[in-house]
């Protein structure tokens, strides 16, 4: 059939506008999903293969659209570089009993518990991961995210670090103690647990050590009169830097007369987190009995002898040790 068209009519014309738009709409989709490629491949440049994406959202290491921003790129780079540390100290231990045992102290929200089954645990079947933690709200919290994400050989437990170590729920030996930033006398309590549970590794990043520095602070004026190195710590932020150091010294020299070599080093650069040493302690069985000595001795020179039976109880009737 022929279409009949008047002689002065015009063909339609085409709608530009609309076309440019297609256009600009398609270039938009196509830039958009360049975009979200180009995104996702550095988001994987920074994770290890095969870690779970889901759960780094969960622990807003990652935002909800799975992007890195800097504030949660600085806790992942914390995080992975002390689970560095760690799984070499696993890696080289032979578990006490059927499984490998870790016990976290302080653990919060659980990101180092978390990601190292992720990483370490996850794929091998085997190995069991132990948070502890006196805030109640947070222990449920990782709890329901362990169901969340399927991660059964994780167990949390509302207690303090101070009273685990006699705790049923845990074992009679952990492999492994680790303590990320546990708040003051906390990473104390966590070197007591490793020693009473017989732990062949203790990786500890200490955290606001404040209760050897009160000690300072109420002998101050005595210590001023009696030694010039008490202007070490007369000024009050000088008493806050001695005391944290000092309290770490102690440490170390705790844990090398109870057995262990002791390795002191940065967890990650000062711009990340000014709580920034980290002690590795790895079980020998050579007790060494001048760190006894040296830890005694430093307690006599601070007027610092009472902490001796609260901090450092297997001291006070040592046996003469090799």
């Amino acid at each position: 059939m022929k279409t009949n068209t008047h002689p002065g009519a015009q063909a339609p014309r085409p709608n530009r506008a609309k076309d440019t738009s297609k256009k600009i709409a398609a270039g938009a989709g196509a830039t958009g999903a360049r975009g979200a490629k180009d995104t996702e491949s550095a988001l994987q440049a920074e994770l290890r293969p095969g870690q779970s994406i889901e759960l780094l959202k969960a622990l807003h290491i990652l935002t909800r659209d799975g992007r890195l921003n800097q504030d949660s790129r600085r806790k992942l780079k914390q995080v992975e570089h002390l689970v560095q540390f760690i799984e070499k100290q696993m890696a080289e231990l032979t578990p006490h009993g059927a499984e490998l045992t870790l016990a976290d102290h302080g653990a919060g929200k659980s990101y180092l518990g978390f990601i190292l089954y992720d990483l370490c645990l996850k794929a091998s079947g085997s190995g069991r991961v132990f948070g502890i933690e006196t805030r109640p709200e947070l222990v449920e919290r990782s709890r329901a995210l362990a169901r969340q994400l399927g991660f059964a050989r994780m167990d949390f437990l509302n207690i303090s670090a101070a009273d685990s170590a006699h705790h049923a729920a845990l074992p009679e030996r952990i492999d492994v103690v680790t303590a990320l930033h546990a708040c003051d006398t906390a990473t104390d309590d966590a070197i007591a647990f490793g020693l009473e549970k017989h732990a062949q590794a203790m990786v500890l990043v200490p955290c606001c050590q404040a209760e050897l520095a009160a000690s300072l602070r109420q002998s101050k004026a005595l210590q001023l009169a009696r030694t010039p190195l008490a202007e070490l710590w007369r000024h009050p932020l000088h008493t806050r830097e001695m005391g944290s150091q000092l309290t770490n010294v102690l440490r170390c020299l705790y844990l090398e007369s109870q057995g262990y070599s002791v390795t002191v080093t940065e967890l990650v650069g000062w711009e990340h987190s000014l709580k920034n040493e980290l002690i590795i302690a790895r079980w020998t069985g050579q007790k060494k009995r001048s760190a006894a000595e040296r830890l005694k001795a430093l307690l006599a020179e601070f007027g610092l002898q009472t902490l001796l039976p609260v901090r450092y109880p297997r001291l006070v009737e040592a046996e003469p040790s090799v």
